[in-house]
């Protein structure tokens, strides 16, 4: 069920983010498909729509997350929180890949984030490499 947002705060979770995917970083501008808004806690579990819970993600990202707040971390097999893009900084968890297509997970959060949403799915692997061919990848993520 989706839920109506004020236009004056989708244009604010769009700047946040730069009209990117807020997990994978995938510029809406490369891609095909109309990016969500993503409740970050969901509204399932008591999120509420507002700034801070909001985040603009692409479909296949924000349809792995679902309602999920956890995942297990490949490395330890432990559950841990999944990133929040508000309350933490890309750059502390995720990194690219030398030849940038791939994203490496720093933490286990971002290991969890990782697996859980697929960010490294071989499709986006071999769209990353056609965008940085394009001078388009990796985005300048701060």
């Amino acid at each position: 069920m989706s839920v109506y947002i004020p236009v004056d705060l989708q244009r604010r979770v769009r700047a946040r983010f730069s009209n990117r995917c807020a997990y994978c970083q995938t510029p809406e501008n490369l891609s095909v498909a109309i990016f969500e808004f993503e409740h970050i806690t969901p509204r399932s579990t008591g999120g509420k729509t507002e700034f801070e819970n909001l985040c603009t993600s692409c479909p296949t990202c924000n349809r792995y997350k679902a309602d999920s707040t956890t995942a297990s971390d490949p490395g330890t097999h432990e559950d841990v929180a999944l990133f929040h893009p508000h309350q933490q900084e890309w750059s502390d968890h995720f990194n690219w890949s030398d030849d940038t297509t791939t994203i490496i997970g720093l933490t286990p959060v971002g290991r969890a984030t990782i697996a859980a949403l697929r960010m490294n799915r071989a499709q986006m692997i071999r769209l990353r490499r056609m965008w940085h061919a394009m001078g388009e990848h990796p985005p300048n993520v701060e």
